[in-house]
């Protein structure tokens, strides 16, 4: 496997001299002369990915790089640590300490002195020259095998292929079947392959197998020999002889594990269309290939086994024809097959492990405990096989698809923290125009398309909401993550075992549960990067934890500590810190907030509606997104800008503040925001509507020319909801120009508002929550929501709604949720072309049985299933 740290690691070097410039400047020439030379490392460790599993030298080598360049990066950090500190010392505490500050630079300098020679000593050293630069290997692997016994669940996948295969268009088609690895490609195809009707349609036909190292012309001479059953290793021109060869007839040829497009574009060159009914079948560990080859007709997504599917393929397996499995282990099987996730490839190990010893209850209860262990315990049969889609992944994307090792297994991911988790650790590079939050969206994509991401929930738009990887790849990303120090999942352990974690080993550490007892074991974590907690329990944290932690953390990165409750707000002195999420009984934000400089995410949760921000927001200008459960009462900038100088206040970084209170939604704090594109406004929202002067606050919210998301959440306590109630909405022309997605719950307004809603040109999604209106009767009006494609209604008092077809034209999700006493959905919904889903939870029986009489191609989901027989 390859090694993801180096390269991240020397991006996060090199925006340290970005963005600490002043406060390194002494030592900045020297970082500058070592990051240098540890780019001719980095190229080293790109160089030897399939070297490394085979060489022990190689391997060696990379562990050394390794260490050095964590050295540096914390020599670098702890002195931009210092820096700050004595940055902020008065005149006289700058007097008091300037001996022991330069001791700490002279030290800084001689450290930086004794890595660069370690460096160059590594770089010289003979095993690594011969290793590299004078060795020349070519590394190439077999087919894999395939039985065509006992293979479950891909009848139904078999006869759309082979209909794929037969169907009556002439012109030269590719048919692509794309999945994770191990989940039954190959298995799928050889079966449609060897199909009677198949061969008998095909009467050229030939299986190669591509791989991620291959040879085009031994491709090529694989195909010819199958065509013409000759050896053609004299001839010239094997392509040309190939394509005058499959001119002849109606051919299929299967590329087995293709990995790249341009292998498919080396490849398709010899391939006619003769119009004669040909076909092109290629398996793909990645979508992006398979689109490549073919644009017009969307590939085969192969789906993994259900639990019965799984079960029915274990028992084939481990029970020869003609014996029975018994009751107790049938029970014990069944969870056993559960425990691969669907996936064929580690039902297919877990049953040869199964077979090597007697069938007894105790050697099954033991596999049960631990499936994963056992699967790991066969590398080249699984792990070897799923790690095929790591190595090759670009370094970029390498280290995202670590990060999944971090979370717990089967845990559900929130793709937005994902993303700035991303970003705030170094990950994502951008490039051009695009923000690193795009970017990493793009990643997180590619890594979908390339079958290492599974999608969990879609966004209204049709973006992913949250994800997840299979259990066998989380534990893949586990063991890769420790064996290149990235990180270390921390389970139930005693508290012996927690000291025995090195922190100077490991960058980041991942806590499962009991994080109380990890934290009270206090460790040593001064080279801690991240710090992440994402046990299923609440945790509070005792008082006399909270001085201790996080303060013994001071390179910290990342700190997400959800599951932790504190009782006060730690007190946070973190010169590195660029994502903190944290969960108490706060009333107040602190000040000391004001100085974590590089700060980027801040993440708040509190008990209670409102939080007063005392922290100075406007002084961390690296800080891109806010949100806080609470209400937050922003503070007024300190100061304005001078006439005609640029405001030093204003924040062009900040693209997220939620929830902010209707009192701080001001001029002079929206003006500091006009890159803002997501807020959320959370209390009396009558605060926004009131007109004072002839303007209204709402009216700053309008001038956020950027702003693609709005929350207004109507909280009125202690005042009754009815007596919150709001009169009206702005002007339809009153809102933010660039508006997409808006969100209103509890505000109460009468049905005919929702008019002024319609004419938003722009909206795509609306979610109207709770009471967000009232009213039996609602006409939705020609003109209307003319880009909307979600709207979501909850709880409500309407009966009555009238619609027609048109007035949706690009509707694809219409989602209600507790309308009880809706009588019907308009009839009109059945002519939108464009909806896909509809689904009605906890609504009445006549409004889903209205639903099935106008449902024609979209897809109607009712929550309970059972709802029509309980109304």
């Amino acid at each position: 496997m390859a090694d993801a740290a180096v390269e991240f690691l020397l991006g996060n070097l090199k925006q340290l001299l970005v963005y600490n410039a002043q406060l390194i400047s002494t030592v900045k020439d020297q970082v500058d002369s070592l990051c240098n030379d540890l780019r001719l490392l980095a190229a080293f460790v790109k160089e030897t990915t399939e070297s490394r599993s085979k060489h022990a030298v190689v391997k060696e080598l990379v562990r050394r790089i390794r260490i050095e360049v964590y050295k540096a990066e914390d020599i670098v950090d702890m002195y931009v640590l210092h820096a700050s500190v004595h940055k902020s010392r008065t005149g006289f505490q700058k007097a008091l300490h300037i001996t022991d500050y330069s001791v700490k630079l002279r030290s800084v300098g001689k450290e930086i002195r004794d890595i660069r020679a370690r460096v160059k000593e590594i770089y010289d050293n003979k095993l690594f020259a011969n290793e590299v630069f004078n060795k020349i290997e070519t590394f190439t692997r077999s087919p894999p095998s395939v039985e065509e016994e006992n293979v479950v669940g891909f009848d139904k996948e078999a006869e759309k292929v082979v209909g794929w295969l037969r169907a009556s268009t002439d012109e030269l088609e590719v048919i692509s079947v794309v999945g994770m690895g191990g989940l039954g490609k190959t298995t799928l195809v050889k079966k449609v392959y060897n199909d009677s009707s198949v061969q008998y349609e095909f009467f050229i036909r030939s299986w190669v197998y591509v791989s991620q190292v291959y040879s085009t012309r031994e491709v090529f001479l694989k195909i010819l020999y199958d065509v013409t059953r000759e050896n053609k290793d004299t001839v010239e021109t094997i392509a040309d002889e190939l394509r005058t060869r499959l001119k002849d007839g109606k051919f299929l040829i299967v590329l087995d594990d293709i990995w790249t497009k341009k292998a498919w574009d080396d490849l398709k060159t010899v391939f006619p269309n003769a119009k004669n009914g040909s076909r092109i079948v290629l398996t793909s560990r990645n979508k992006d290939v398979a689109v490549h080859a073919n644009t017009s007709l969307p590939p085969y997504q192969l789906r993994f086994l259900t639990e019965n599917e799984s079960w029915e393929l274990l028992e084939k397996k481990v029970f020869p024809k003609g014996t029975l499995c018994s009751g107790e282990l049938e029970s014990l099987g069944k969870q056993i097959a559960k425990k691969c996730y669907g996936l064929p490839l580690a039902i297919v190990v877990i049953a040869g492990i199964l077979k090597k010893k007697d069938k007894t209850c105790s050697w099954w209860e033991k596999v049960e405990e631990k499936v994963n262990t056992y699967v790991a315990m066969e590398p080249e049969q699984c792990m070897d096989v799923l790690a095929l889609s790591y190595n090759h992944l670009p370094y970029d994307l390498k280290a995202c698809f670590l990060y999944f090792g971090v979370f717990p297994e089967d845990f559900e991911i929130p793709v937005w923290k994902l993303i700035h988790i991303w970003v705030d650790e170094g990950f994502i590079q951008r490039v051009g125009d695009a923000s690193a939050e795009e970017m990493a969206e793009e990643n997180l994509q590619d890594l979908v398309d390339r079958n290492l991401v599974l999608v969990e929930k879609r966004r209204a738009n049709g973006g992913i909401k949250t994800c997840r990887i299979h259990d066998m790849l989380h534990d893949m990303c586990v063991k890769q993550a420790e064996e290149e120090n990235f990180f270390k999942e921390i389970k139930g352990m005693e508290p012996s075992y927690y000291k025995s974690v090195d922190p100077n080993v490991f960058r980041r550490v991942s806590v499962h549960s009991r994080v109380s007892d990890y934290v009270s074991s206090k460790p040593d974590s001064s080279h801690v990067r991240s710090f992440l907690c994402y046990g299923k329990e609440e945790t509070v944290l005792r008082p006399d934890l909270i001085t201790y932690f996080p303060g013994s953390f001071s390179l910290l990165r990342v700190l997400d500590v959800l599951p932790v409750s504190f009782t006060r707000f730690p007190s946070i002195q973190l010169v590195h810190l660029r994502y903190i999420a944290l969960q108490g009984t706060f009333i107040v934000l602190p000040a000391a907030i004001s100085n974590l400089m590089n700060l980027q995410t801040l993440i708040v949760e509190t008990n209670f509606r409102n939080i007063d921000v005392k922290a100075d927001l406007w002084k961390l200008l690296q800080l891109r997104h806010v949100y806080t459960s609470a209400a937050s009462d922003l503070p007024t900038p300190s100061s304005k800008s001078r006439s005609g100088a640029k405001d030093p206040l204003v924040n062009e970084n900040l693209r997220t503040m939620s929830k902010v209170s209707p009192n701080s939604c001001t001029d002079v704090i929206l003006a500091r925001t006009p890159n803002l594109q997501k807020l959320g406004v959370r209390g009396n929202l009558s605060l926004l509507l009131d007109e004072k002067k002839g303007s209204r606050k709402f009216d700053n919210i309008a001038k956020l020319s950027r702003l693609e998301k709005l929350k207004l959440l109507n909280d009125t306590y202690p005042i009754p909801p009815l007596d919150g109630k709001l009169r009206g909405l702005p002007e339809w022309y009153k809102f933010p120009p660039k508006l997409k997605k808006l969100t209103i719950s509890d505000t109460m307004l009468d049905c005919e508002q929702m008019s002024v809603l319609g004419k938003l040109v722009g909206l795509e999604v609306l979610k109207l929550g709770d009471n967000a209106f009232v009213g039996e009767r609602w006409v939705t009006p020609d003109g209307s929501f003319v880009q909307l494609r979600v709207l979501q209604i909850g709880k409500t008092d309407l009966k009555h709604w009238e619609a027609a077809g048109h007035q949706f034209p690009q509707l694809r999700r219409v989602s209600l949720k507790h309308c009880e006493q809706l009588v019907g959905i308009p009839s009109g919904l059945g002519d939108v072309s464009t909806l896909e889903v509809m689904e009605l939870s906890w609504t009445s029986r006549l409004a889903v049985a209205s639903a099935r009489l106008i449902k024609k191609s979209f897809k109607l989901l009712v929550f309970p299933p059972d709802q029509e027989t309980q109304t």
